[in-house]
């Protein structure tokens, strides 16, 4: 191959290595709901949120099938483990910020009683400066696995 051609190929070789395009605004991946043990407790919701092109600021989680979200973070202190409450989450430009079990999640109090696993509840996710996402998560019941992708 000429010189040329190789710089061409070469061009064209990494041309496909690009990543895909950062949103514009944040998006919610792999929503999902845990429901409770017992009756009258909170169920946990679990999501990844991918910053857009700017930073954003989570303030909060709601749903019309929950009487009541909070933020909260779970960590080890002096051997136990320990659950705060957030006020708010940076999402960093471009980054990820990952609700799992065992970290931070949102509390979800007097979910609807005609929540079913299998089934799945609207959330709505709200950041500042002044943003709104809506996002579909699936419900498990308090026994089965996490869904493949959550």
């Amino acid at each position: 191959m000429r010189p040329t051609a190789h710089v061409l190929a070469m061009a064209l070789a990494l041309a496909g290595c690009k990543q895909a395009p950062q949103p514009d605004q944040p998006v919610v991946e792999n929503a999902w709901i845990r429901l409770p043990a017992a009756p009258g407790r909170p169920a946990a919701g679990y999501f990844t949120l991918r910053g857009g092109k700017a930073g954003a600021t989570l303030t909060g989680v709601s749903s019309p099938q929950v009487q009541r979200a909070e933020l909260h973070d779970s960590m080890m202190s002096g051997g136990m483990m320990h659950m705060a409450p957030l006020g708010s989450v940076a999402v960093p430009a471009g980054g990820t910020l990952e609700f799992k079990p065992g970290g931070k999640h949102a509390m979800l109090y007097g979910v609807d009683a005609s929540a079913r696993p299998g089934a799945a509840i609207e959330l709505i996710f709200t950041l500042q400066p002044s943003a709104r996402i809506r996002a579909q998560a699936r419900i498990v019941g308090p026994a089965d696995p996490a869904p493949a992708n959550g």
